[in-house]
Parts: structure tokens; C-alpha cells; sequence
């Protein structure tokens, strides 16, 4: 295996912004003589040459090009590791990987991540949204370490622990036939025009399986990514949707929709924490973890 060194790949990054050895050795500091010589050592190394020398300055060969896309990906990596570490030397005592679904990740993770964040300042928690199945993937996989999803989701490999619980409504455009009922079931609603999420999504999932139970498949004419979309969809007269309630009343207000309440039994869903095991989970992940699934945690 060859060895490269960074200091040397950094200057070759520089050679190759600069196309010019001497603008190089200026924005690095160096003597000439010496920036040539470690590029020079670099080919020699490598076995390939790098620059096309010219007179008026340098250009990449195709080695040269393939090297600087591997040079960037690795001083950037260098430079990330050294951001993270730095973290730890500045007083964080962990590090926490979350994955979780779009409705954890509006309605209760921010106040639940705040508090914890609030009781243990020295803890680092990374958060991403994904689908219910791409959070499960990622558990089963190790990508991260505690999962927030649909209860309503296969996870029989996985250890399981309750979170939360929201309830679906129905909703449509203020003028829409179905907007003044008080409340409704899916089956009074399907033959009407609906706009859902993606298919991969645990609510599509959820919707589907309901539509197949009533032998009445949904009419689902518009597929987008968020619930905002959804909700924007049906407030020009799109078509009508099933988001939570919280994420329709709390964080879409200013949307001119009418929101009815479900309810068919599985209106009423729940969000379920996992983790591959308790005995893999680092202290911190454990502790977070407690957190979530208390009382005093998901209040």
C-alpha cells in the first residue's frame, strides 16, 4: 500500500487550485524548491505523472484529476474527524445517533432532545429524519442507535419500548363537501381524490392496509415527501389527506384547511422506540433512552 502523507496531498490541493507552483508555495508558506520537490517525490511514488508542466503555470493530468477527487474527500473527512474529536476535548462526555420518523421528529422529539440536552450539556446527539423503514433499516444495520417509528411497523428483532402516542385526522379543503362533519371514517372518505406520502412512508403503508381491510382502494392521485406538502397540496383543492393532528393544528395554522377527526381504531397510532439491544447501547444512548420512555421524559 502506498503511503501519502496529508501534508503533501494539502499542497497538492493547493497546486492544483492554483494551477502554478509558485502561487502554491505563497498560499502554503513554502519555498519553492520545496513544493516542487514534494510533488515531484509524490509521482515518483505513485508511479504516475500529475501535472502537465507549462510555462505559464501547471494543468492536471487524468491521474492528476482522479487524485484531487480523492485528496478533497480525504482532507475533508480529516477535517470533519478533527471537528468531532475537538468536541470531546471541549467537554463532551458522548455521542448519541438517532433515527426517527417525520412525526416524532415534529410533534415530540425537539422538547424531549431539549430537556435531555438541558440535564446533560456534555452529551452530543446527532439527529436525522428518515421513514419508519429506513429508521428500522438503520437499527438493524448499526447505523444508529436508538429508533423512533410507527408501532404499526414489524420489528420483532429489535428490543421495543412505547413513546408516544398521536391520533390521524382527515383533511380537506375548507369548501370541501366533507369539512363541516364533526367526525368521519376512512370508508365515508375514499372515493374521494386523496394526496399521501411516498410509498416507503409507514402512513402510506398504514393507509393502504386500511384501504385493502374495507375491499375500497384509496384514489391516491398526488404523492409528495413532507406533511407540509401534503397540507399545501389540499389547501389549493388538491385532494384531502391523513396527516397527524398536532402537525396540522400546531405547526400548519396559517393553511386554510378543515381538519375531522378519524375514527377507525388505528386512527389512534402509536410511536415505538427500538434499539438492536440494551447491552450494545453505550451509557449515554442508555441513558437517553430512559429518558424517552419515562413519565418524566415524554411527559
Amino acid at each position: 500500500m502506498r503511503r501519502v502523507d496529508f501534508v503533501t496531498l494539502r499542497l497538492f490541493v493547493a497546486v492544483a487550485d492554483e494551477r502554478s507552483l509558485t502561487r502554491a508555495a505563497e498560499r502554503e508558506h513554502l519555498a519553492l524548491a520545496a513544493v516542487s520537490k514534494r510533488i515531484s517525490d509524490l509521482e515518483g511514488q505513485l508511479g504516475v505523472s500529475l501535472l502537465y508542466r507549462q510555462p505559464k503555470g501547471v494543468e492536471l493530468t487524468p491521474a492528476g484529476h482522479a487524485l484531487l477527487h480523492h485528496a478533497r474527500n480525504l482532507l475533508d473527512g480529516l477535517q470533519q474527524m478533527d471537528a468531532d474529536l475537538s468536541e470531546f476535548s471541549q467537554g463532551v462526555k458522548g455521542h448519541v445517533r438517532i433515527h426517527a420518523n417525520t412525526s416524532s421528529v415534529i410533534e415530540f422529539l425537539p422538547e424531549d432532545l431539549s430537556a435531555f440536552a438541558r440535564l446533560h450539556p456534555e452529551v452530543k446527539i446527532d439527529l436525522e429524519e428518515r421513514v419508519s423503514n429506513d429508521t428500522l433499516r438503520a437499527l438493524r444495520e448499526g447505523l444508529t442507535d436508538i429508533g423512533v417509528f410507527a408501532g404499526h411497523m414489524p420489528a420483532e428483532d429489535l428490543q421495543v419500548f412505547g413513546y408516544r402516542e398521536d391520533s390521524l385526522v382527515l383533511v380537506t379543503p375548507r369548501e370541501h363537501p366533507l369539512a363541516a362533519l364533526k367526525s368521519i371514517a376512512l370508508r365515508d372518505a375514499a372515493g374521494f381524490d386523496f394526496i399521501g406520502l411516498q410509498q416507503d412512508a409507514s402512513l402510506h403503508v398504514l393507509l393502504h392496509q386500511s384501504a385493502q381491510q374495507m375491499g375500497m382502494p384509496l384514489r391516491l392521485r398526488i404523492q409528495v415527501r413532507s406533511f407540509e406538502a401534503i397540507c399545501r397540496m389540499i389547501h389549493t383543492g388538491m385532494g384531502i389527506g391523513v396527516l397527524p393532528e398536532q402537525v396540522v393544528r400546531n405547526y400548519l395554522p396559517a393553511l386554510d384547511v378543515a381538519i375531522i377527526p378519524l375514527v377507525d381504531p388505528w386512527a389512534r397510532r402509536e410511536l415505538k422506540i427500538g434499539v438492536r439491544s440494551l447491552e450494545s447501547l453505550s451509557v449515554t444512548a442508555r441513558q437517553l433512552l430512559e429518558h424517552l420512555t419515562t413519565r418524566e421524559g415524554n411527559r
